[in-house]
């Protein structure tokens, strides 16, 4: 562990994946917390109803940046609806934890989600 964090987390925060825009994007999910200043933002690539490509822009805290990254990750390759399956907790399970005080970025990480495959419907 570094201090609170766990190594997955300090991975994905120093190397996210992901990391960037789409230019042609079929969805853009935007959310954000006003308590803690961070907000993500997830773009999607959708072919035969699956998530062809997830790209992430993040302003926030070190575990935000984490959680969207590890997000993105999780989501690729996946239906929409498997992708509309994924919850905070498996984006912090799968980052081997994140401190209680930071739960509410993965909470963002699954609200991004949530928001881009509810705009990409909205578009079709």
């Amino acid at each position: 562990m570094n201090g609170p964090y766990s190594e997955k987390v300090m991975d994905h925060f120093m190397e996210p994946r992901n990391m960037g825009d789409i230019k042609d994007a079929d969805a853009v999910g935007t959310v954000g917390n006003p308590a803690c200043g961070d907000v993500m933002r997830l773009y999607i690539k959708v072919e035969d109803d699956k998530i062809k490509e997830a790209k992430f822009k993040t302003f926030g805290c070190g575990a935000a940046i984490a959680t969207s990254s590890m997000a993105t990750e999780m989501i690729k390759d996946k239906s929409l609806t498997e992708a509309s399956n994924v919850t905070n907790e498996a984006v912090a399970e799968a980052l081997d934890g994140l401190p209680p005080n930071k739960m509410h970025c993965s909470v963002l990480a699954q609200e991004a989600i949530e928001a881009a495959i509810k705009n990409y419907k909205e578009k079709k």
